[in-house]
């Protein structure tokens, strides 16, 4: 064999390993155009828009209904910006409402005085469904369950307040109103509501967040040095303990209609109140619409001591929220309690209590954080302050939690604001691709997935219609141009995709993908296009 050959066969002998190389790590010829495009990030990403006291949105009381369209508008593009895929809404801070409601007064945080209508005339919550599925985004309805006014509300309560057309069910707790959970009437005034709003908007879902029976008040009285049973504490002359929730009315009538040897103690009766009002939510809003999710966002910790590290704030002895129950329950789609503390924190470690709630979760329902982005400074008023660091490392680390589906941003006013960059370092990190919603297990069991769309690709445009009797909430279109699948998630009514306007620098695709999205997050089969470069008539199978 000549010099020539032996290097021939050398060649050959290269070429061959390198194709087997190819072969056994990607399952193709190297250079060959991939047949299927590999699944798309499933990943909830959220913010909460908080409305009471104007904290989001809108930025004050009495702005005309244009001024509130435009900076709720405002705030979802800056949600669609960031590759997030859900909102959550607070329509009834303190049994008002956002909305045109059969049962509540409009909110004085919409208009400057309860019960006056917006002018020009409009539903907030409408536009706000229909702004969020223009954009892709969900939208879940967030209802404070028992909180009936606030202090920072100004004026006469309307004729159609809760302690006017109810004062029986209603009490008064240091500087509020509430509520009270263990009133027949309270409880059913309260799904009323709810259901009220599932039944007549395309809301997404329905949540809770960490307010039950309301945060204990502290009250001073008079006395001696010294301490007691009832949780007093030395104050010098004066003494502070904390002051009892007014419930003697409804407790009495417990105890009348129940025999002793079913009564339960005290606390046990408040806890049974909430998870009676937990579980007849779920029920409810599956029975009027099965597509609704139910999500609720409890305080942070469960009980103190679990995990064992953890001290804090008792929730179960306080709030009466035995969050841990209905996730294991499966009474909610989803949790995502609230782990407000930096990753570091010794008391309240965010990766320990992460992993706790995982641990929980053995309904398997989707597992969120919530997490304190309001925390990034600056606090004007000298508190401790988080870089936009802690919380981007915060959502990293619930990437990398295998069964953690998530984190939801308190509030979306700090995304906005884009405080230390928060908004930069989320859209150039962890949110730099976009990502579907996760589906619920419990809900996308339920009837059939979508079927493919209906799509055809001429040049660079694509036209995409559901199939016939399909409703479509995404769609996701996969290209692959430039040895790599690039994802985008746009909404489900989008008719026309211009490739070449979605790919950067003029590149050139080979490959197309299209599927629908439901609204369970269930997934269509692929209409696939193979485009040869152009060099040949795009086909589609």
């Amino acid at each position: 064999m000549n010099g020539l050959s032996k290097i021939r066969r050398v060649l050959r002998t290269a070429v061959v390993a390198s194709i087997v190389a190819c072969v056994a790590a990607s399952g193709r010829p190297c250079g060959a155009t991939p047949v299927d495009p590999p699944p798309i990030d499933r990943e909830f990403r959220g913010a909460w828009i908080a409305t009471v006291a104007n904290i989001d949105w809108p930025s004050k009381p009495g702005l005309s209904s244009r001024q509130q369209k435009e900076e709720l508008t405002r705030l979802f593009d800056v949600a669609t910006e960031l590759n997030l895929n859900a909102i959550i809404l607070q329509v009834r801070p303190a049994c008002d409402a956002f909305y045109r409601s059969k049962h509540e007064p409009w909110s004085q945080w919409l208009t400057g005085a309860i019960g006056k209508r917006p002018r020009p005339a409009y539903d907030p919550l409408e536009f706000a469904v229909e702004q969020a599925h223009q954009r892709g985004l969900q939208l879940h309805a967030w209802f404070n369950p028992y909180r009936a006014s606030h202090p920072t509300g100004s004026g006469k309560l309307s004729a159609k307040h809760v302690s006017k057309k109810m004062p029986e069910a209603v009490v008064e707790y240091g500087k509020y109103l509430w509520l009270d959970p263990g009133h027949p009437t309270a409880e059913q005034h309260t799904l009323d509501v709810i259901l009220d709003v599932v039944r007549s908007y395309d809301v997404d879902g329905v949540h809770f967040d960490d307010y039950f029976y309301p945060y204990p008040v502290t009250e001073t009285v008079d006395g001696g040095a010294g301490s007691d049973d009832n949780g007093l504490s030395d104050t010098g002359e004066r003494r502070t303990r904390v002051k009892p929730f007014p419930d003697d009315r409804s407790w009495a009538l417990y105890l009348e209609q129940t025999s002793p040897s079913d009564r339960l103690s005290r606390d046990d009766w408040r806890r049974e109140n909430v998870n009676r009002l937990v579980r007849r939510v779920a029920e409810e809003v599956k029975r009027a619409k099965p597509e609704v999710a139910f999500g609720i966002s409890p305080f942070g910790i469960w009980r103190p001591g679990h995990p064992s590290s953890v001290v804090g704030f008792d929730p179960y002895e306080k709030l009466y929220a035995d969050s841990k129950l209905w996730l294991q329950e499966g009474w909610v789609d989803y949790a995502a309690p609230q782990l407000y503390w930096p990753i570091r924190s010794q008391g309240q470690s965010y990766p320990l209590l992460l992993d706790w709630w995982r641990r929980q979760n053995t309904r398997n329902r989707l597992l969120l954080v919530g997490n304190f982005t309001s925390r990034i400074g600056p606090k004007p008023n000298g508190s401790s302050v988080w870089s936009a660091a802690e919380v981007v490392d915060q959502v990293r680390l619930t990437q990398s939690f295998k069964g953690v589906g998530g984190n939801v941003h308190f509030s979306m006013k700090a995304l906005a604001e884009n405080r230390d960059g928060i908004a930069d370092r989320l859209r150039a990190g962890p949110y730099a691709k976009p990502a579907l919603p996760p589906a619920y297990d419990l809900l996308a069991a339920q009837g059939n997935p979508p079927k493919k769309p209906e799509a055809t690709l001429s040049r660079s445009t694509l036209r995409i219609r559901p199939a016939e009797g399909q409703s479509t909430q995404l769609l996701a279109i996969q290209v692959y141009a430039g040895g790599s699948w690039i994802d985008f998630i746009v909404p489900g009514q989008t008719e026309k995709f211009d490739l070449s306007a979605a790919l950067a620098d003029g590149a050139e695709w080979e490959r197309v993908a299209v599927r629908a999205i439901d609204r369970l997050g269930r997934e269509s089969p692929a209409a696939l296009f193979d485009t040869k470069r152009l060099s040949r008539r795009p086909s589609i199978r």
